[in-house]
C-alpha cells in the first residue's frame, strides 16, 4: 500500500480507503463486514470512511466494532454531517446545533475521541456558510476533529470555505467527490480551485458503482447479488448507469485492461489514482475478496498511451457537466 498526503496536510493517508456506504449495517451482515474491515487492515489499508447517515447511523456503529482494539494511532477514520439523522427540525443540515449533535453522536458509536477527518456532506444553502465554519473550527479545537473536509461541494463552495477557515486558522484540506474515468465532472473546476487552495479530493466510486468492473453486460439482467438488485439503497444510486451504450463502452475496456495484466477493478481504480490531486480513493466491499482484488491498483502507473486508449472508448459516454454538482436547496 502507498500514502499520500491529504492535500496540502501533514497527514499521510491510504491511496486506497475503505468506505461503508450502502454495505454496512444494510446489503452485508455484521459479521461479513467486520470480515471486510479486518481484511483492507491486513492489506495495508489505515483509511476508513463513513457517515451518520449511512445505513440510519448503523454503518458508524458497526465500523466502530469492526476497529475495536486497534491501534488507533495508526488509522485515519473520516466520517460527515449533513443528511437527515433524526426527526426534529434540527436533526439535518449544517446549523452549529446539528454539527453539535452529531459529532458526539459519531465519536461515541465510532468508539473513539476524535475523527482524523470531519466532513460537510453538502453544502447547507439554509445556514450561513460563517456559522458552519465556525462551528467545525470548535469542534476543531475541542480535539475532536483534526481536519476539516466537504463534500460535493462547488468550487465556489470550496473557495469561500478556505477563505473562512484561513481566517478561523483551521485546515480544510478536503472535497470528496464522485470521480471515475466515467464521471468526470470535477475535472474542469474543482480539481482547478482545489490544486490552488492545498485542497486533495477523496474520491467515491471509483468504480462507478461497479459498472467499471465488467461485470453488468449490455442486453443481460443484472447479476444476482449485485448492487443492481439491492433495492434497499443501491439500485437507484446505480441505474442510471445501465445504459447500454455505457455498458457497451466499459466491456470494451477488458481487453485494455487485460493487456496491462490488471483486472477491470484494478484499472478503474489505477485511473483515478493517475490523477495527483486524488489523495485517496474510497472503495467499498460486500467480500474480503474484492479488496484483495482492488488494492493492487495501489502505487501503479498507466502509461499514457492506455490513458489515451481508455478516454477514446469512454469518450461518448463520460459525464464531465460540472453542474451536475448539487446540493440540496433546503436542509433534506
Amino acid at each position: 500500500m502507498e500514502f499520500r498526503h491529504l492535500g496540502r496536510s501533514g497527514l499521510l493517508v491510504s491511496e486506497i480507503s475503505y468506505g461503508n456506504w450502502i454495505t454496512h449495517g444494510s446489503q452485508v451482515e455484521a459479521e461479513q463486514a467486520t470480515a471486510c474491515v479486518h481484511t483492507a487492515l491486513d492489506l495495508g489499508i489505515t483509511t476508513f470512511d463513513t457517515a451518520d447517515v449511512y445505513a440510519g447511523t448503523r454503518a458508524e456503529v458497526v465500523l466502530g466494532d469492526a476497529l475495536k482494539g486497534q491501534n488507533r494511532d495508526g488509522l485515519e477514520i473520516f466520517t460527515k454531517v449533513f443528511w437527515r439523522t433524526g426527526p426534529g427540525r434540527n436533526d439535518s443540515g449544517l446549523s452549529r446545533k446539528h454539527i453539535m449533535k452529531s459529532i458526539d453522536g459519531s465519536l461515541r458509536r465510532l468508539q473513539t475521541d476524535y475523527v482524523d477527518l470531519y466532513q460537510a456532506h453538502r453544502y447547507d444553502h439554509s445556514t450561513p456558510l460563517e456559522e458552519t465554519m465556525e462551528a467545525f473550527a470548535d469542534v476543531v479545537r475541542a480535539g475532536k476533529a483534526l481536519y476539516i473536509g466537504v463534500s460535493e461541494w462547488r468550487a465556489e463552495e470550496i473557495r469561500a470555505a478556505a477563505a473562512l477557515a484561513k481566517e478561523l486558522r483551521i485546515q480544510l484540506v478536503s472535497n470528496q467527490p464522485q470521480y471515475s474515468a466515467l464521471y468526470r465532472v470535477i475535472e474542469a473546476e474543482v480539481v482547478p480551485a482545489s490544486e490552488e487552495l492545498g485542497i486533495g479530493q477523496i474520491v467515491w466510486s471509483p468504480l462507478a458503482q461497479g459498472v467499471l468492473t465488467g461485470k453488468y453486460k449490455p442486453g443481460q439482467p443484472a447479476p444476482a447479488g449485485s448492487r443492481a438488485t439491492d433495492q434497499k439503497s443501491g439500485a437507484g444510486f446505480i441505474a442510471r448507469l445501465l445504459q447500454d451504450d455505457v455498458l457497451e463502452a466499459v466491456q470494451q475496456l477488458r481487453p485494455l485492461a487485460e493487456q496491462a495484466g490488471l483486472s477491470m477493478a484494478q484499472l478503474g481504480v489505477a485511473w483515478v489514482l493517475q490523477n495527483p490531486n486524488v489523495s485517496s480513493a474510497i472503495v467499498g466491499a460486500t467480500r474480503p475478496e474484492q479488496l484483495e482484488d482492488n488494492v493492487k491498483a495501489s502505487g501503479l502507473t498507466l502509461d499514457a498511451e492506455l490513458l489515451k486508449r481508455i478516454d477514446e472508448v469512454l469518450e461518448p459516454v463520460v459525464q464531465r457537466d460540472p453542474a451536475l454538482t448539487q446540493s440540496p436547496a433546503s436542509r433534506p
